[in-house]
């Protein structure tokens, strides 16, 4: 029956965690989003090098947002081989502890894919992949003989292959990984979450929110543009939502500012203290050098707020001159250029238009529509 539950369990690269609450947290919306419409349960595995986690395995098992989540984390070793074998042994592990899927969702290949690949041949189980990593895009490294050999033979396998942007579909398939059913699914944005707030902000106030890896983030690009801005005597007020690997090595270059009242780091904030806290904005930036999709400008859009964001990955796919200012890669002049246009325009976007359009593609509801249409066609 067309509205029978089926069960699908997610198998997911990332996923949000005792150690990083933010990692892979749009698997967790998409995970959420999929529960509306069937019974959904998320394995994830983790290594770690912390003194918490026994020799062996340490097991968390609950019910969040109607969607089953088994974390499974496992002493880190120094051999590949062992690492691998702990990988692939807590998965095990935990599907043991569920009911036999309908399906099976992979969510980042590789390693995922491959268990996917067995159970399809051993117990007939179809799979899917999403995939949301952006190093199949240009200058990225999708690299090494084995693994472009086992990802070929996995995506092609799989009943379907979706991802959130068209670009990284047509990068997938640039590197021979084929599949007769490429879809798209976008990223989920909780819009009952992010949502405009009635506020007037008296010194204009930009926001940037990212996992602080400056490689791709180009977080020091930034504050390179918004040195160049104050150079230029203009009033601006920029925070800094997030943490990462290269949190303090930002906070120290962002010193280069003469007037470090300009800027606040509030590390990282969740759910609805990130939701408040970016409504409370009169624009979005984002400076990556190369992103998938950019779930951030999502949210902005669902808060009202116009964007200003460099021109890599999927992002030209969601932002035009209707909702933002797009900029090339690496060149500050350009970005502060464009950051003094919205300082003077964000005020002329039309805040209602702008989340409208996330209501109807973004929100739980349609993405996870989206997801159960593909699910039925897996009869």
């Amino acid at each position: 029956m067309d509205n029978e539950r089926k069960h699908i369990i997610f198998l997911a690269r990332w996923y949000p965690h005792r150690y990083d609450p933010m990692l892979g947290l749009f698997v967790q919306r998409h995970a959420e989003a999929a529960a509306l419409y069937n019974d959904i349960s998320v394995i994830y595995v983790h290594s770690t090098d912390c003194k918490d986690v026994p020799w062996r395995v340490s097991t968390e098992d609950e019910t969040i947002n109607n969607v089953r989540t088994i974390r499974i984390y496992y002493k880190k070793s120094k051999s590949k081989i062992i690492s691998l074998f702990r990988f692939l042994r807590s998965n095990n592990l935990a599907l043991k502890r569920l009911r036999k899927p309908d399906i099976i969702h992979i969510h980042i290949l590789t390693r995922l894919g491959l268990i996917a690949w067995w159970h399809k041949i051993t117990r007939g189980t179809p799979y899917i992949i999403t995939e949301h990593w952006s190093r199949y895009l240009p200058g990225n490294d999708f690299s090494g003989f084995f693994r472009k050999k086992l990802t070929k033979l996995v995506v092609k396998h799989a009943a379907a292959v979706t991802t959130v942007t068209d670009i990284l579909a047509k990068a997938m398939q640039d590197h021979g990984l084929r599949n007769d059913n490429y879809v798209i699914v976008p990223n989920v944005v909780d819009t009952k979450m992010f949502k405009p707030q009635p506020h007037h902000n008296e010194i204009p106030k930009i926001v940037h929110i990212s996992c602080f890896e400056n490689k791709s983030k180009n977080i020091t690009g930034l504050i390179d543009a918004l040195q160049i801005l104050e150079e230029r005597n203009i009033c601006f007020q920029c925070v800094f939502i997030g943490d990462g690997i290269d949190f303090s090595m930002v906070k120290d270059y962002s010193k280069k500012l003469k007037n470090l009242e300009n800027i606040r780091f509030t590390g990282v904030l969740e759910g609805q203290d990130v939701a408040d806290e970016l409504a409370s904005g009169d624009f979005l930036v984002l400076s990556s050098n190369y992103e998938t999709q950019g779930v951030v400008l999502l949210e902005a859009f669902a808060c009202g707020l116009p964007v200003v964001s460099t021109k890599v990955g999927g992002i030209p796919e969601i932002v035009n001159e209707s909702n933002g200012i797009l900029v090339p890669p690496q060149d500050p002049v350009k970005l502060a250029d464009a950051m003094q246009t919205m300082l003077q325009t964000y005020q002329n976007y039309d805040a209602n238009m702008l989340r409208d359009r996330i209501i109807k593609k973004f929100s739980n509801e349609s993405v996870g529509k989206l997801l159960d249409d593909i699910y039925k066609t897996l009869n």
